[in-house]
């Protein structure tokens, strides 16, 4: 008999059989429920940064993510960070919307004057603007704003590394928007292939770049120093099908007593990577 036998002729039949308390499995069900329920505003942890561009000297904002409010969870094996509750990635090209003149973060405020006219003669001239009222940058966006910072390193005729950097930013958002695309949707294998197709020939783009940095640029580049480049062109020659190139690479950072046990251990795995792809 329940314990809550004649509730029925209140009307309350429904809860003469419930339990008086919650079991563990009900429990996390119910919080698997509200958590589904919750959706993530990507905006919420976006401001806007008060930025002024070195080309035109307009003064504008670009979104950042508010510090504190994201989390690194992992890192692919060439680097790639992956965070939550949002790809931070996204958020890096900084682009002003009076001249058109884009670039990664850390290159933004750099410009040479040479290279100011070559920006307002082969991009500004043309420009023709960019959405500015987006809450948040979708991939597409996203992608969008770093085609023009790697177009801009093209025009102004940036460092083999600022380019090869950009190349490499691309190829990991192409990777996230894969990742982030509906299973469900009739073009999900076309569209997954054609991502992969555009994150591989950036990677070869972000190799060649950085191959040819490693020989005529100091170090640090790009916030990276030396063993960090290797290992890195390491996993890009890998990535991108250069077998013998990753196995140099691979063994120069195996082999330097200045390398950490921590990148040793990456370029051992990497090296076993390159094992299972020759084999």
């Amino acid at each position: 008999m329940s314990i809550l036998n004649g509730l029925e002729q209140l009307g309350l039949g429904k809860l003469e059989n419930v339990n008086v308390y919650e079991s563990e499995e009900e429990k996390k069900a119910e919080a698997e429920k509200k958590e589904e329920k919750k959706e993530f505003a990507e905006e919420s942890v976006l401001l806007d940064k008060s930025m002024k561009c070195p080309v035109c000297d307009q003064d504008f904002k670009t979104k950042t993510v508010r510090s504190g409010r994201s989390k690194m969870t992992s890192q692919d094996t060439d680097l790639r960070p992956k965070y939550q509750p949002l790809d931070v990635l996204k958020y890096d090209a900084v682009v002003c919307p009076f001249c058109g003149y884009a670039a990664l973060n850390r290159f933004f405020k750099f410009v040479m004057p040479a290279q100011q006219k070559m920006i307002q003669d082969n991009i500004s001239a043309n420009f023709t603007g960019i959405d500015t009222t987006a809450a948040f940058y979708t991939y597409d966006e996203a992608i969008t704003r770093h085609q023009l910072a790697l177009a801009n390193t093209i025009v102004k005729k940036a460092k083999a590394s600022e380019k090869a950097y950009t190349c490499l930013k691309l190829a990991w958002l192409c990777r996230g928007k894969a990742e982030s695309l509906d299973q469900s949707a009739a073009d999900y294998a076309s569209q997954k292939e054609e991502l992969q197709k555009e994150e591989n020939e950036l990677l070869a783009n972000a190799y060649d770049g950085f191959v040819n940095a490693y020989s005529n640029e100091d170090f640090p580049m790009c916030g990276m120093d030396e063993l960090t480049v290797t290992y890195l062109l390491a996993e890009l020659a890998r990535r991108t099908g250069k077998l013998e190139e990753a196995s140099r690479y691979v063994s120069k950072v195996l082999t330097s007593r200045q390398a950490s046990e921590r990148i040793k251990e990456r370029a051992r795995d990497v090296k076993d990577l390159i094992n299972e792809a020759k084999a």
